[in-house]
């Protein structure tokens, strides 16, 4: 069973606590700007803005939710993959989509299910052996068919066992 990498939140976090620094913002300034780059698409759907309190509290918690974690790689401008750790899988050109003020950068979980499953049924593998492989359960793995959210390190395990870059399965969404 090969090794894959981990998602770091921390060295996540680290990066967004530099770059915050560097533009002399808070924490709460900061979650301000990251619900900002989607400014348009905000206002004609009015939901609820990043918290600055659960930004700084990443380190504590050690986990981040792929579709959270999005807010902060696009205003970092960097992929995920940039902040794996152990051996990492060659997945070409990761850059992340561009998305305006109308948009939102989200996973599409069940189109990562539908790539997930293709590879599991290609090796020959039961939803048992593919979660051990990836350090899950299996309903951890079906149920991203279904799912609006999952950690990011699940997803980057995923991506990676893939052998394809996190961007296959970001794309600019306005609902």
């Amino acid at each position: 069973m090969p090794e894959l990498p981990t998602f770091d939140c921390g060295a996540l976090f680290d990066a967004l606590d530099a770059q915050r620094r560097e533009h002399g913002l808070g924490w709460y300034e900061l979650a301000e700007v990251l619900w900002q780059q989607s400014s348009g698409l905000n206002a004609q759907r009015g939901d609820h803005p990043l918290c600055g309190g659960a930004i700084q509290r990443l380190p504590i918690r050690g986990a981040v939710s792929c579709q959270y974690a999005l807010f902060m790689l696009r205003w970092l401008g960097r992929p995920p993959e940039d902040f794996l750790v152990g051996p990492l899988v060659p997945v070409g050109d990761a850059n992340l989509p561009r998305a305006g003020a109308d948009r939102r950068l989200r996973w599409d979980l069940h189109e990562l299910h539908a790539a997930l499953d293709d590879g599991r049924r290609q090796q020959a593998l039961a939803w048992t052996e593919l979660a051990q492989e990836l350090g899950g359960t299996p309903s951890r793995l079906t149920n991203l068919r279904k799912a609006r959210f999952a950690d990011m390190d699940l997803t980057m395990r995923t991506t990676q066992w893939l052998g394809r870059p996190a961007a296959a399965f970001i794309h600019p969404a306005q609902w």
